[in-house]
């Protein structure tokens, strides 16, 4: 019988449609966070979200999309648990709140209001690859990594202990 006991819940977010680097860099993120037997939760969508879906499940990981529809239509192959919401871009905030920790991969303008909502809450979120953000030269508090190993590994431990 395979081992159940799964520590956190990471998020990766980024856009439904994103390049083959950032592809790869999800898909990289969600395979090493199936081996460390974290849950992945996501927008459930294409793109970022599908890619790191699919590195998590086909390496035995439990992946949860927090769906904008109604009904299951377009979200990705890859989610063992697909809850839709029908409240459409709203459902980031869901992304956010069942998140110990998010990684951002990439993304648009949905990926920064997800961005925003964790660090307005006191999510911990790791940049790979994303945005950039600063106000009157005021950097936002995202943890930088430059590798898919080192967001995960920073991820755990923004939630685990000191940063």
């Amino acid at each position: 019988m395979p081992d159940r006991r799964y520590t956190l819940r990471i998020g990766v977010i980024g856009g439904s449609s994103c390049s083959s680097e950032d592809a790869a860099l999800a898909g990289e993120t969600g395979r090493i966070i199936a081996l460390q037997k974290h849950i992945l939760i996501c927008g459930g969508m294409g793109g970022v979200m599908e890619a790191a879906c699919e590195g998590a499940f086909k390496n035995g990981g439990i992946t949860v999309g927090i769906l904008p529809g109604e009904d299951e239509k377009g979200s990705n192959k890859y989610l063992t648990v697909a809850l839709p919401t029908g409240i459409g871009t709203a459902r980031n905030m869901f992304v956010v709140k069942m998140c110990d920790a998010l990684i951002a991969i990439g993304g648009w303008y949905g990926t920064l209001s997800e961005i925003a909502f964790a660090l307005n809450i006191g999510r911990p979120v790791v940049a790979l690859n994303t945005w950039k953000c600063s106000i009157k030269g005021r950097e936002a508090d995202l943890i930088t990594a430059v590798s898919p190993g080192e967001a995960v590994e920073k991820a755990v431990k923004a939630v685990s202990g000191p940063r």
